[in-house]
C-alpha cells in the first residue's frame, strides 16, 4: 500500500511540475491548480487515501505528500510571478515612451466673448458708481410684465413671446423685473443707482436671435433726473465700450415701462460714421433701448413720481459683443468652438477671423 501511495505521488508531482512550466498565461496556471490541488485534484486525492496506510507508515506518507503539495504551491507561485514580469514587459516594449520628446503643454484658456464684455460693462458703470442687483430667472407674470406697465391684454407681449411654467410662473423675457424688486426693497431711499446683469429666455432662434441669452438692465431713480443725464450716462458707456470718438444718437421710440422712451444707436466704430457694410451705410449702429421711467412703474417701485424721476435701459450682451468683435452670427457665440472662442482676448483687440 505504501508503494503505491509513494508511486502515485510521485506520478502526480512530476506532472504537476511539468504543467506548471507549460502553462503560458494565468488562466492556463489556474486550470493545472485545480487538476492537481482542487478538491478533486490528483494529489488531494492522494492525501485522501493516506487513511487507508498502516499506522506505522502514515506519519511518513503525510510528511512526503505534503512536501509534493507545498513544492507544486512553490511552482505554481513561481511561475504566476513569472509570467506577470513577462506580461508587464512585453507591455511596457508597447507603450515605450521616447523621454527625448517634448511634453504635451496645456494650452492656456481665455474668458468667453460674453464674460469679456460683461466684465467691461460692469467696469464701466461700477467706475460711474453703480451698484450691481440680480434677481431670480423664473419670474412671476407680475414682476416680469404687469409691475413693469404691460398688462395681460398688451400687444407689447406679442414681441416677448415666453416660456411659461403656470399662467402666472415664466422664465424671465428681461432683466427689467429686478427693476421693481430692487425699488420695493429699498423704497424710499435715494439714490436709486443699480445694473442688473443676467441671462434671460424668448422663444426666438435664428441667425440674430437666441432663445437663451443675456441682457444688462441700468435704473436710476432720484429727485430732479432728466433725459439728459440719460443721455450723458449712455455717452459715456459708449465711448469706453466702442472708443473715444463714438457717437451716441437717440431716435423716438415705444416702450410700455419708460415714457418718453428712445433706441439709441452709436457711430459705427468699422468706418467711424461714414458708412459701411456692417451699418448699411448709415454710419450709425442700434445698440440699446431707453428712457425715463415711467410714473406707474414707479408707482409699483414704491416710489411718488410726483417726487422723484427715473431713467433706465436694456442692453443686450451679444448685441454688444457683436458688435465689438464683429460677429455675424449669434449662434456662434453658443456653439462651444474651440477654434472660435480662442480669437478672443481679454484686452478686446481680437476680431473674429473670416
Amino acid at each position: 500500500m505504501s508503494d503505491e501511495i509513494i508511486t502515485r505521488l510521485n506520478s502526480a508531482r512530476a506532472a504537476a511540475l511539468e504543467a506548471v512550466g507549460r502553462a503560458a498565461g494565468a488562466s492556463e496556471l489556474e486550470e493545472v491548480r485545480v487538476r492537481f490541488l482542487g478538491r478533486s485534484g490528483e494529489i488531494t486525492q492522494v492525501l485522501r487515501g493516506l487513511g487507508q496506510a498502516p499506522a506505522d507508515i502514515r506519519p511518513e506518507l503525510g510528511r512526503r505528500a505534503n512536501e509534493v503539495r507545498v513544492e507544486v504551491e512553490s511552482a505554481l507561485a513561481e511561475q504566476a510571478a513569472r509570467l506577470r514580469e513577462a506580461e508587464l514587459e512585453l507591455r511596457l516594449l508597447a507603450e515605450r515612451v521616447d523621454i527625448t520628446l517634448p511634453g504635451t503643454v496645456a494650452l492656456p484658456g481665455t474668458l468667453h466673448p460674453l464674460s469679456l464684455i460683461l466684465l467691461e460693462i460692469e467696469r464701466i458703470f461700477t467706475a460711474m458708481g453703480f451698484e450691481m442687483a440680480e434677481g431670480p430667472e423664473i419670474e412671476t407674470d407680475w414682476h416680469n410684465f404687469q409691475a413693469l406697465n404691460i398688462p395681460r391684454d398688451h400687444p407689447a407681449r406679442d414681441m416677448q413671446a415666453s416660456f411659461y411654467f403656470t399662467d402666472d410662473v415664466l422664465l424671465r423675457t428681461q432683466t427689467s423685473p429686478v427693476q421693481i424688486r430692487y425699488m420695493l426693497a429699498h423704497a424710499p431711499n435715494l439714490p436709486v443707482k443699480i445694473i442688473a446683469p443676467g441671462r434671460v429666455y424668448r422663444r426666438d432662434d435664428d441667425a440674430t436671435h437666441s432663445p437663451v441669452f443675456h441682457q444688462v438692465e441700468m435704473l436710476v431713480v432720484d429727485r430732479g433726473i432728466t433725459m439728459g443725464d440719460l443721455k450723458g450716462v449712455l455717452g459715456v458707456f459708449a465711448r469706453e465700450m466702442f472708443g473715444r470718438q463714438t457717437r451716441v444718437r437717440f431716435r423716438p421710440s415705444y416702450f410700455p415701462f419708460t415714457e418718453p422712451s428712445a433706441e439709441v444707436d452709436v457711430s459705427c466704430a468699422m468706418c467711424g460714421g461714414v458708412g459701411c457694410r456692417v451699418c448699411k451705410g448709415s454710419g450709425w449702429l442700434e445698440i440699446l433701448g431707453a428712457g425715463m421711467v415711467h410714473p406707474q412703474v414707479l408707482r409699483n417701485g414704491g416710489y411718488d413720481p410726483e417726487i422723484v424721476s427715473g431713467f433706465a435701459f436694456g442692453l443686450g450682451i451679444e448685441r454688444v459683443a457683436m458688435l465689438r468683435y464683429g460677429i455675424g452670427d449669434i449662434r456662434l457665440l453658443f456653439g462651444g468652438d474651440i477654434r472660435f472662442l480662442r480669437q478672443f482676448h481679454p484686452t478686446g483687440e481680437g476680431r473674429v477671423e473670416a
